[in-house]
C-alpha cells in the first residue's frame, strides 16, 4: 500500500513570487521613469503621446502580475498575458524612440562611453531606489536612452522566462492534465486499498471462524 504520507499530484500550479524577479522590478522602474519623464517633458493636454507612454508602461507592469499570478490556474492565459506585456513593452519603447527622432537626440550607442556607464548601471541594477533619485537629475535625452535600455534588458529577460514556461507546458502540462493526474492518483490510491482489504478477507474470515470454534468449546 502507498505511503499516505506521499506527496499527491498537486491540481494548482506553483505561485511565483513575482516582485523577486529583475524583470519584473525593473518594470516597475520603467513605469515610474515613464511617468516622471512624461510630468517634466510631455504636455499634460497638447500630447496625447503623455498617456500612450503612461499606459503602455503600466500595462507592460500589470500584465506581468496578472499573467505569474493567473499561472495558478492556467499556463495558457499566463503565457498570454506575458506575451501582451511584451506587446506593451514594445509600443513603450517606439514611443521613445520616436521622441528622440523627433527631436534630434542622441542615442547612446555603442563606442559611446555613456552608453558603456548606462548598460553597466541597467545591468546590475534593478530596484526603483536605484534608479528614482536621477529622474530629476537626467534630461529627456538620458531618461529616454535608459528607459530603451530596460525594455531591452526587459524584453531579453521575459523571453527567456517565456521560453522555460512553454517547455513546463510541454513536459507537465496545464491545469486540465494535473487535474486529471491528481483525479488519477486518487482512484489509484482507493483501488490499491480496496484490493488490499479483499486480499485480506480470507485471513479474517479464517480467523473468525477460528475464533468461533474456540467459543463454542
Amino acid at each position: 500500500m502507498a505511503d499516505s504520507t506521499e506527496a499527491k499530484p498537486g491540481v494548482l500550479g506553483n505561485q511565483i513570487n513575482w516582485e523577486k524577479l529583475y524583470f519584473y522590478q525593473k518594470s516597475d522602474v520603467v513605469y515610474q521613469l515613464s511617468f516622471a519623464f512624461c510630468n517634466r517633458y510631455i504636455h499634460l493636454y497638447k500630447d496625447r503621446t503623455r498617456d500612450q507612454i503612461i499606459q503602455a508602461a503600466r500595462s507592460c507592469k500589470q500584465n506581468i502580475v496578472e499573467g505569474l499570478a493567473d499561472g495558478i490556474t492556467s499556463t495558457e492565459i499566463q503565457l498570454k498575458l506575458l506575451n501582451v506585456a511584451r506587446a506593451s513593452l514594445k509600443e513603450l519603447r517606439e514611443d521613445f524612440e520616436d521622441y528622440l527622432k523627433s527631436r534630434h537626440l542622441q542615442f547612446y550607442t555603442q563606442g559611446d562611453s555613456r552608453y558603456s556607464a548606462m548598460v553597466e548601471y541597467c545591468r546590475r541594477h534593478n530596484k526603483l531606489k536605484d534608479y528614482e533619485p536621477y529622474f530629476q537629475q537626467w534630461d529627456d535625452e538620458q531618461m529616454c536612452n535608459y528607459a530603451l535600455t530596460l525594455c531591452h534588458m526587459i524584453d531579453k529577460m521575459m523571453m527567456t522566462f517565456l521560453k522555460r514556461l512553454e517547455q513546463q507546458f510541454v513536459t507537465e502540462g496545464g491545469i486540465k492534465e494535473r487535474m486529471y493526474k491528481a483525479r488519477t492518483g486518487y482512484r489509484q490510491q482507493q483501488d490499491a486499498r480496496l484490493k488490499q482489504l479483499e486480499s485480506e478477507m480470507p485471513r479474517l474470515e479464517q480467523a473468525l471462524a477460528a475464533a468461533q470454534s474456540e467459543a463454542d468449546k
